[in-house]
């Protein structure tokens, strides 16, 4: 669809909301005890993981605390995919000293984790209580800083924060602006020396969330160009930082390309891969990003069809061009597929010990996610189970 076309009526109208200030740069992280200090701040809540501690990342951010003369604690009491419990936990702990704000450290789980966390501390109850969309009842009073270590996610500037609750076996999603951080620090060189196989996970969670965003029935001009340069920068880095992750250019690259993901799926949403993924990370505790690499090239075909002439877009910039009508499904998908299998991804569900058993209930869960209305297609449960076989 050319802009050209879209221009013509009078219904051509869109918003787009990002209320995040961004600041991109490699060694940038160097800076955050300096801009910190232009907000004010004099006492640091530092929300991580024992990954990401362990990996000697926060030494140059604790640094730069120090030298900026600001207090701070770390929390690094995050698992990955956070349940509901573990918000709360920290919220808690956030309160029971003067913190002026919030710094999150990691991949999606720590960012999301502090944006729970920051909620629940402002609004008070339990994360649970907002989950849906728009029910955080106002914005909280302090800052949060998102320093994303990954490149993926793009958490560091949606307004979603998903949490695992474990005992119905579902993930749950907060939506609203109120959740969005304040300021996110995107330092490429953090990446670096993230294992090629977290690379990889993290990398096709963002390839994801431009396709997704470009076919999804809520995508808009400005969240479509921002879809399409993300894809493109995706699919020229992904595979170069899982081979080289010392490829500063890729890193690069991949930061940049996940930044502008995150900017499209806050505005455009998401579709049936994320729906379905969120029911098989709660089932069988499949790794998020492992579970959408096992799920996406079949998403992509089967949602061709209610998007043929973006079909052809996306196989055009993964590559590939589909003249036939009829072939630029398949050729797209057959692009997302060489692309899980370049970067060692599974490429079955069985791989990764999800039990067939287990397919039925998955599909059923998968339309607990609000994400499947904003699909394109709108599948049968019966739809949804045989891609889930044919992914098997």
């Amino acid at each position: 669809m050319r802009l050209s076309q879209t221009v013509q009526g009078t219904d051509f109208a869109f918003s787009f909301h990002l209320p995040t200030l961004i600041e991109f740069g490699y060694g940038r992280a160097s800076r955050l005890g300096e801009r910190l200090q232009h907000l004010g701040v004099t006492n640091v809540f530092v929300v991580t993981d024992k990954g990401v501690e362990a990996a000697g990342l926060l030494n140059g951010l604790v640094g730069s605390l120090q030298s900026a003369g600001i207090a701070f604690d770390l929390y690094t009491e995050v698992e990955p995919d956070p349940g509901l419990e573990t918000i709360d936990r920290g919220a808690a702990v956030f309160r029971a000293k003067p913190y002026d704000c919030l710094v999150a450290v990691g991949g999606g789980s720590p960012i999301d984790a502090a944006k729970g966390m920051r909620v629940v501390a402002s609004c008070g109850g339990s994360i649970a209580d907002y989950a849906g969309v728009n029910r955080v009842p106002a914005a909280p009073a302090v800052p949060l800083v998102a320093v994303p270590t990954t490149s993926g996610t793009g958490s560091e500037v949606t307004m979603f924060g998903v949490y695992s609750d474990w005992h119905n076996h579902v993930k749950v999603t907060v939506t609203s602006p109120h959740m969005a951080p304040t300021i996110a620090l995107v330092d490429p060189a953090l990446t670096v020396s993230l294992p090629a196989k977290m690379t990889a996970a993290s990398g096709i969670d963002a390839l994801a969330h431009g396709i997704e965003t470009f076919f999804s029935v809520r995508s808009r001009p400005a969240s479509d160009a921002l879809a399409m340069e993300a894809i493109a920068a995706v699919n020229a880095h992904l595979r170069r930082a899982v081979h080289d992750g010392s490829d500063v250019e890729a890193r690069i690259g991949m930061s940049h390309g996940s930044l502008l993901a995150g900017m499209a799926f806050t505005n455009g949403f998401l579709g049936l891969a994320h729906a379905i993924g969120s029911a098989l990370s709660g089932h069988c505790h499949v790794p998020h990003g492992i579970a959408i690499g096992l799920l996406l090239p079949h998403v992509v075909a089967f949602n061709a069809p209610a998007r043929p002439d973006k079909a052809a877009q996306l196989a055009r910039l993964l590559g590939v061009e589909a003249n036939p009508r009829e072939e630029r499904g398949e050729e797209a998908s057959a692009a997302v597929a060489r692309m899980v299998a370049d970067i060692g991804l599974p490429t079955r569900l069985r791989d990764v010990g999800v039990p067939e058993e287990k397919l039925p209930a998955i599909a059923k869960d998968a339309f607990k996610s609000g994400m499947m209305t904003c699909n394109p297609r709108q599948p049968t449960e019966q739809e949804v189970r045989e891609l889930l076989r044919r992914a098997f």
